[in-house]
């Protein structure tokens, strides 16, 4: 039996074949959570828009018209769900959420570990200081390998006001985590400072 596409499941989906959307969920509910977490730095919130995600493609199955790929489609859904949370939590006064951290794999060393999680908390720091734009392009291109003219695409813009907004924002990146690479790369010299 031949893999249906994407597209191919949500015009299914849209007849009322629900499995077709089990389908969907278990192709794109892990990148879809990695965009959302990553955009939103609160993995909980991320869970909740992604489960919203899919139920707007349940509900605008029948009336989808497949002039992008799927995965352009749903990542702007994404996208826009993640930028409306974004605006909740600035209205509500909401500080934006804490990182979570990720423990490394069981062989990893207790120091490397902690240097990791460290490098991944100062990270997600740093992206949740960009305004909402920058931080949702600089997540599509740097975590999802999103091409810029695949950003344009899924955050309905031009290709040129991507290229800008990246660049403000990997300009931004740069000095809010310059002290942080600062102090990893003096480490190495402190240790053999001490051992002479």
């Amino acid at each position: 039996m031949q893999q249906l596409t994407d597209e191919q499941l949500v015009a299914q989906i849209g007849r009322g074949k629900i499995d077709a959307l089990a389908v969907l969920v278990r192709r794109h509910q892990e990148q879809a959570l990695r965009l959302a977490s990553r955009t939103l730095g609160d993995w909980h919130l991320a869970e909740d828009v992604v489960q919203d995600a899919f139920l707007r493609v349940n509900r605008a199955a029948p009336r989808y018209k497949p002039d992008a790929k799927f995965s352009t489609w749903f990542y702007r859904i994404v996208v826009n769900l993640c930028m409306d949370a974004l605006r909740k939590q600035q209205r509500r006064g909401a500080s934006t959420a804490e990182p979570e951290s990720h423990s490394g794999s069981p062989q990893d060393d207790p120091q490397q570990q902690y240097q990791v999680q460290e490098l991944q908390a100062a990270v997600q720091v740093a992206l949740n200081q960009l305004n909402e734009r920058q931080r949702v392009a600089v997540v599509l291109h740097r975590f999802e390998g999103l091409s810029h003219r695949e950003i344009a695409e899924v955050t309905e813009t031009s290709v040129s006001a991507v290229e800008s907004v990246l660049v403000r924002a990997y300009r931004k990146l740069r000095q809010q985590l310059k002290q942080f690479a600062d102090n990893y790369e003096e480490k190495p010299q402190e240790k053999e400072a001490t051992d002479v």
